[in-house]
């Protein structure tokens, strides 16, 4: 095959396949990000929906957890007051009325919500990952209700007996509009009369909500007496934060990319080293032609640029007026020559011989640093020898220099060293 032939095409096929190679693991690269990123997002999604709780109560057909409604007042004691409920699937909508006297020592009714199981059994329902109760309520005439929620005490609770569940509670007024009511699970009090009825200390004010048969919304001593009153509770939720499944998503999202990162860093190695082999490879029948350009040729003029190029391009002062005035022809036959024997302008060719040496001499010159090298091979500027080695090669003479395995002049490989 014709020389020049030849190396125009090598020159050319080294920089189609070295874009080849590397588009193809950035493109993998890329697909593997778009998945991992795709994948991090959705599983993200599902665990701040479980992160971040809001679980419904009301309307109960949609409640998270099962109940039942009853109602309960001092007409059980033979009390005066009364309650009576009118809907307790979309709402808690229910009439009252308290009155004192009777036989009954407090006036009291609620309607309360009892958690149960399939089996239509009762329940302990663990309410402690949630820290509000939320809802919108209005009252007719205006009044202030109270909330209590039912936990059970290991050390006076009888499963039997409602009363010896724990009743932390707390109050919120409502009237003829609706209120949103937002009420802190976690703060709630227990009644002193409470305490004190079941012989424990005033300051034994806990409670664990992990384990809550029900709730109840009742009257207050501040609600209105014999006077017929109604209050309705709708879109009841329960809002809190279960902080499990973020601390578990944080770690997997983590060591996800972690390992990503690692295989694009030992990936990206790899194929840069395969990347520079290969193109080493390709340049050695270059520096082969710098030989051969130096040999007698029939075309004096040619061989007086070729044998011109391979003997002077580590000169830091050469360039084309510089060449044109040595060899003695015109710049329109020195664009020609170049352009027919080797496809390249001046500049680009000189370039290549300069890049070319320079990563031979990086891979066999292990003592010697980038700016030794750079300036051996005609760069008194170390930056813009960096700037055009790394367009050359993907990386810079540094990164070249320490991922490179080092060979000696005589072909035996050593082990690569950073700069």
């Amino acid at each position: 095959m014709d020389h020049n032939l030849f190396l125009h095409r090598f020159i050319q096929g080294t920089r189609y396949t070295d874009m080849y190679e590397s588009s193809r693991f950035y493109r993998n690269a890329a697909v593997l990000f778009a998945s991992l990123l795709i994948a991090t997002v959705l599983a993200g999604h599902v665990c701040f929906d479980q992160t971040f709780l809001v679980d419904r109560l009301l309307p109960a057909p949609k409640s998270v957890y099962p109940w039942f409604a009853i109602t309960t007042s001092d007409a059980e004691q033979n009390g005066n007051s009364t309650i009576q409920l009118n809907d307790s699937t979309q709402s808690l909508d229910y009439e009252f009325t308290i009155s004192e006297g009777g036989g009954a020592l407090h006036s009291f009714a609620s309607v309360d919500m009892a958690f149960f199981s399939n089996e239509n059994s009762s329940r302990l329902a663990d309410l402690s990952k949630y820290s509000h109760l939320r809802f919108n309520a209005k009252c007719s005439p205006k009044n202030v209700l109270s909330f209590t929620a039912h936990t059970f005490d290991k050390q006076v609770t009888d499963p039997t007996n409602p009363t010896t569940y724990r009743i932390p509670m707390t109050f919120f007024a409502c009237d003829d509009e609706w209120t949103q009511i937002d009420i802190d699970l976690k703060h709630l009090e227990i009644p002193e009369w409470w305490l004190s009825n079941h012989k424990l200390r005033l300051s034994d004010r806990s409670y664990d909500l992990s384990k809550t048969s029900g709730m109840s919304f009742g009257i207050s001593v501040q609600s209105p007496r014999d006077i017929h009153s109604t209050a309705k509770i709708v879109e009841l939720e329960l809002v809190g934060r279960d902080w499990k499944y973020a601390y578990i998503f944080a770690v997997i999202a983590a060591a996800l990319w972690l390992t990503y990162a690692l295989w694009f860093f030992k990936r990206h190695t790899q194929a840069l080293i395969a990347d520079l082999e290969e193109k080493m490879q390709k340049d050695r029948p270059l520096i082969a032609y710098q030989q051969l350009s130096v040999e007698p040729h029939r075309d004096k003029e040619k061989s007086a640029v070729l044998r011109y190029m391979a003997t002077e391009y580590a000169n830091p002062d050469i360039s084309l007026e510089t060449a044109i005035s040595t060899i003695g022809i015109n710049r329109a036959k020195m664009n020609s020559i170049l352009k027919d024997e080797i496809g390249l302008t001046f500049s680009a060719y000189l370039n290549k011989l300069r890049l070319t040496e320079a990563a031979r001499l990086l891979s066999e010159k292990s003592e010697a640093n980038v700016a030794e090298i750079a300036f051996s091979v005609g760069y008194n500027n170390v930056s813009y020898f960096n700037k055009l080695f790394k367009n050359e090669y993907g990386c810079s003479p540094k990164t070249f220099k320490s991922v490179y395995p080092q060979k000696s002049p005589g072909g035996s490989v050593k082990s690569p060293e950073a700069d």
